[in-house]
């Protein structure tokens, strides 16, 4: 596979996780934690039977167990965090917080052997974060309030934490993407212990909670991490996480048009300033 072809695969991760807030939306009130549990159970079984399918499974047996743990805890933690945020506080404006996960991953990928952090990926990766944080900040009527504060602080770890995870992610590049399945099963066992632990159980509510769970299971907790694991392993890291900008806007008018989040100008101007971002991010990539 060709580094353009799987940096692609990698942006298919990007237009999945831009439904991620709808459907965390739509599987209310189920808590954190049982939400975790049921969607990577559904991802982890579909990684399996893709695993199964492709003869991958024997693979498995010779990944070491710091990267299956490495992994765990990546996709555990945050997506606890993310489910939780949304649950806390606003989601239009908490998803976002959580999407300056692209932003840190330009600036982290620079400390990568091989790549380089030129002029125009910190210029883009300044204009996408002025664009997310022009939606953060103005884009809804409410803004920031006191009782939001937990919520906004766990929507940043969540950045952290998944901007990190596909950093490191790269110096894992010889690792089978098979191997996402593993992370998936383990997190799901994981969520399904603690929640019973230290939380009270609501399933999801009628179709419509039911139908946002099993999605979330299918695409932006399942088959996303697959295609994601794909790009930023053999893919332009730089490109993918400067062009993930375009997840914030269009988590956002899918708010917008499923009539979760209100339409503003804001949404008009932070569109410029992150698309031509990633276009200038982009094309310092392509520079020899």
């Amino acid at each position: 596979m060709t580094r353009t072809r799987a940096t692609a695969v990698g942006f298919v991760a990007v237009l999945l996780w831009a439904l991620l807030a709808l459907f965390t939306v739509g599987s209310a009130p189920t808590p954190p934690l049982l939400l975790n549990a049921i969607c990577f159970s559904i991802g982890g079984a579909l990684g399996l039977i893709w695993t199964a399918r492709s003869g991958g499974l024997g693979q498995l047996r010779h990944v070491r167990w710091t990267v299956y743990l490495f992994g765990t805890l990546g996709l555990f933690g945050y997506h606890a965090l993310y489910f939780s945020a949304l649950r806390m506080a606003p989601a239009a404006e908490a998803g976002l917080i959580a999407y300056l996960w692209p932003l840190l991953i330009v600036l982290f990928s620079g400390l990568l052997p091989g790549e380089a952090l030129r002029a125009g990926h910190l210029f883009g990766a300044c204009l996408g974060f002025a664009g997310a944080a022009l939606i953060i900040t103005g884009g809804g009527s409410a803004g920031f309030q006191a009782q939001y504060l937990p919520g906004y602080a766990l929507a940043l770890l969540c950045a952290l934490t998944w901007s990190s995870y596909s950093v490191l992610s790269r110096r894992l590049g010889n690792t089978p993407t098979s191997s996402v399945a593993v992370f998936c099963v383990a997190t799901a066992v994981a969520s399904w212990g603690l929640h019973f632990a230290v939380e009270e159980t609501v399933w999801p509510a009628g179709a419509i909670g039911w139908l946002s769970t099993i999605a979330l299971g299918l695409g932006p907790v399942g088959l996303a991490f697959y295609v994601w694991d794909v790009g930023v392993k053999r893919g332009d890291i730089q490109i993918l996480g400067t062009s993930s900008y375009a997840a914030p806007l269009l988590s956002t008018l899918v708010l917008v048009l499923a009539g979760i989040a209100a339409p503003s100008w804001t949404l008009a101007i932070a569109a410029l300033l992150i698309t031509g971002g990633a276009a200038i991010a982009a094309r310092a990539s392509f520079k020899p």
